[in-house]
């Protein structure tokens, strides 16, 4: 069973990404080290407790579509009422409207611990508070003063519709369109697929945010506008009036997180028999600027998404662990009992464990820091800039790395189960069949990269990349200046792989400002890669020196000696492989 390891993600946020000098500064106002401990322990409590023993019961059951209706599995709406009552839908949002202001560092921590507790439950209040900050930043006051602080307590729930059948990472293709009503509203009608909790029983409202094209709309995404859409109208006294034209047509059969209903939703289809078809909007923030508003909500949503894979990544590896621990199997050296050794023992099974565990919290530093950076970039202050433009560049790695790692540290978690993690019973097959879909949703890792190279590389110039390697680097000396007795080749293999990360990304600069952007394009994904490894022996290095404990240190050496001589490879891949990746994708392509 799960346990929330609230005494490393404290420690992470305090010593590693940032959150005890931001403290002291003063940056969160009168935010203390006591008062974030107790928060992390109710919210560790609340996920191992309460959480994590509905996991199985979520994934055995599923969501159910009945007349447009979806029910979620047994014990999950009393499980969502207790969550709400104890304000955690509040933690991050805006105090005018009832939440608590508190910065996004603990916000993201909390989401880990959900997510490991159950990742298909934890979808659900991430999008509730994506829309939150996309309302509270883009909406008109009257609409903040309808729907906010219903969203911010949880007792309504959010969605983001933008994919459709013919229009998935491309939005400039998006099909369902806008019409004005002449009276201030909108009537929206078209499809939107793969919606995240569009449709449930957790409350009584459902509040979709829609990207639609207005009739005289630029063709693109310079086209698009962004909707509120309630699944029942509001009166003027704030209950609940007539059923809006939107509806559940469909839930998907996933992979994983059955728990959690991803559905086809139809606006404007007639289903509300009572007047004309279609779904009645508002307009959020401008007509032909709703791709900005949502990429307020995208944003948020990314970072969420990346503490998914640490979520996951966290579960598969305490399964994993006491597994290892009473699984009896072979002799093994440094066992001196009799029988059978626990596999524990043996030392590749060692070797995956210690993957795991590195992997994960590399992971876990990178999108606590990326929260960091968005914190001080919200705080404001001379530096408000430089923080956004670190926020930026690490957005993109937290998703993609991080999921990725999910993968891989559940996909490892099964095979130290050995034939057991093949069967079901044990859970560690769920859990890679949940971790699967975070590498694809909220823009896919491909995309990330992309985004990595062609938007944040340029930041400040193309100069702010290189401060943050030298900050990256400064970390490196004090590690060969510790003269700590368990850090093994770290600083060296640290400095090779700073050396490979600053190479990489002039060789990747130069070919942007040359043109050459499907060369460039090429090495996205691999640099993405690197990038996190350097980035995340990094902070594993910071880790060790701020406590000076053998098992920092000793984890800190295992991933330099055993993952950073990726580096080098994935820059040569980077840098000599984009001409054998144009000419052999020639082969692939039909007709």
């Amino acid at each position: 069973m799960y346990r929330a390891p609230v005494e490393e993600i404290s420690f992470t946020l305090k010593h590693v990404a940032g959150l005890k000098p931001a403290i002291e500064e003063g940056v969160f106002g009168d935010l203390s080290e006591d008062l974030a401990d107790a928060i992390l322990h109710e919210a560790g409590r609340f996920a191992s407790e309460e959480v994590a023993p509905l996991r199985e019961i979520g994934d055995r059951h599923g969501a159910v579509l009945k007349d447009a209706a979806v029910t979620t599995p047994p014990g999950w709406t009393e499980l969502y009422a207790r969550w709400r009552e104890g304000g955690w839908n509040a933690l991050q949002a805006p105090e005018e409207f009832g939440g608590q202001g508190l910065p996004a560092m603990l916000g993201v921590a909390a989401l880990e611990m959900w997510n490991s507790a159950s990742m298909a439950f934890g979808i659900g209040p991430t999008l509730t508070m994506g829309a939150v900050e996309a309302v509270h930043k883009h909406a008109s006051e009257e609409l903040k003063r309808i729907y906010l602080e219903k969203l911010v307590s949880g007792e309504w729930m959010g969605t983001m519709n933008l994919t459709e059948p013919q229009a998935g990472s491309d939005l400039a293709a998006l099909r369902t369109r806008a019409e004005r009503a002449g009276d201030g509203t909108y009537r929206i009608f078209g499809q939107k697929i793969f919606i995240t909790y569009g449709e449930h029983d957790f409350t009584d409202n459902i509040v979709h945010l829609v990207l639609a094209r207005l009739p005289d709309a630029p063709a693109g995404t310079r086209g698009i506008s962004l909707f509120l859409v309630p699944k029942f109208l509001v009166n003027e006294d704030g209950s609940l009036g007539a059923r809006n034209d939107a509806f559940c047509s469909g839930l998907e059969h996933k992979l994983g997180i059955h728990a959690s209903p991803t559905c086809t939703m139809i606006f404007g289809d007639g289903f509300a028999k009572d007047r004309e078809p279609g779904a009645i909007g508002w307009l959020i923030g401008e007509e032909n600027r709703g791709l900005a508003c949502m990429f307020t909500m995208m944003n948020n949503a990314r970072l969420a998404v990346g503490i998914q894979g640490v979520a996951v990544a966290e579960a598969a590896f305490q399964k994993a662990l006491a597994y290892a621990n009473e699984r009896r199997q072979g002799k093994a050296p440094g066992y001196a009992g009799d029988g059978m050794a626990p596999i524990v023992y043996h030392p590749d099974v060692q070797r995956n464990l210690l993957s795991m565990k590195a992997l994960t919290q590399a992971a876990r530093a990178i999108c606590y820091s990326c929260a960091h950076a968005t914190d001080r970039a919200r705080a404001g202050g001379d530096d408000a800039q430089q923080w956004q433009e670190r926020a930026n560049l690490l957005t993109p790695i937290a998703k993609a790395f991080s999921t990725d790692v999910g993968v891989d540290v559940a996909s490892l978690g099964v095979q130290v189960h050995g034939g057991m993690g093949f069967i079901e019973e044990t859970g560690a097959a769920q859990l890679l069949r949940d971790a699967r879909i975070a590498p694809i949703y909220e823009g896919t890792n491909g995309i990330q990269a992309i985004d990595l190279v062609t938007r944040k590389l340029p930041q400040g110039g193309g100069d702010h990349i290189f401060g943050y390697i030298a900050e990256l680097g400064e970390i490196v000396g004090n590690v060969r200046s510790s003269n700590l007795a368990d850090f093994g080749r770290t600083a060296n293999e640290l400095d090779d792989a700073l050396d490979d990360f600053s190479s990489a990304t002039r060789y990747l600069q130069k070919l942007l400002a040359d043109g050459r952007m499907d060369e460039a394009l090429a090495g996205a994904t691999p640099y993405l890669r690197l990038f996190a490894l350097a980035a995340g022996g990094a902070y594993l290095a910071r880790a060790a020196l701020a406590d000076g404990s053998e098992e920092r240190q000793l984890l800190c050496r295992f991933f330099a000696e055993n993952f950073l001589g990726e580096t080098q490879p994935l820059k040569e891949s980077i840098i000599e492989g984009s001409a054998s990746v144009g000419a052999a994708g020639k082969l692939l392509i039909a007709g």
